[in-house]
């Protein structure tokens, strides 16, 4: 359904023998050191939605300079103006919150809760943005001609993968009421 650039597949051992020399961490946390991974693959996911909503508005915004009807470019109309703002404002917003979360990593600052809101808002931007592209696209938006229609596809992934939205408000309302 989505995520065509980055290809997954399945890995499994069998009569598989790791040396003690060879292990990652100590012998039970691995748990804990699958835990620790998890806001960097969030930053990262976070980064990757709001990439996609990125290319979904710049898409948009060419299209809707292009698309004339009536005698005129559709963004000349105030309602689509609007829908473009709305666009807009969600990508920048989403921008702060994934550079605020890759200042504090880079600063050597816990950053679970930041990395956790930039997941949650820029994959929920990246999907309102993408389905806004899709529709100012018109009929053309579901069609493969442009790249809204897979761009609207990869970003409900971004919803789903290193912990659900549903698993981000967890995170962040443990670390707000704490």
């Amino acid at each position: 359904m989505g995520m065509n650039g980055s290809e997954t597949c399945s890995v499994s051992f069998s009569d598989c023998v790791v040396p003690a020399s060879a292990m990652l961490g100590k012998e039970g946390k691995g748990f804990n050191i699958a835990m620790e991974t998890l806001d960097g693959g969030r930053l990262s996911c976070s980064a990757l939605a709001l990439g996609i909503a990125q290319s979904a508005l710049d898409a948009t915004i060419a299209y809707t300079k292009e698309r004339i009807q009536f005698g005129k470019p559709i963004a000349a109309n105030q309602g689509i103006q609007w829908v473009l703002v709305d666009m807009a404002t969600r990508v920048d917003c989403a921008r702060m919150l994934v550079y605020r979360a890759a200042a504090a990593k880079m600063a050597g600052l816990p950053y679970t809760r930041e990395s956790a809101q930039a997941k949650l808002y820029a994959a929920e931007a990246a999907t309102y943005v993408t389905q806004k592209a899709v529709q100012l696209h018109g009929g053309m938006g579901y069609t493969k001609s442009y790249p809204v229609e897979r761009l609207m596809r990869e970003a409900k992934l971004t919803e789903i993968f290193e912990g659900t939205n549903e698993v981000q408000r967890m995170v962040i309302a443990k670390h707000i009421l704490a």
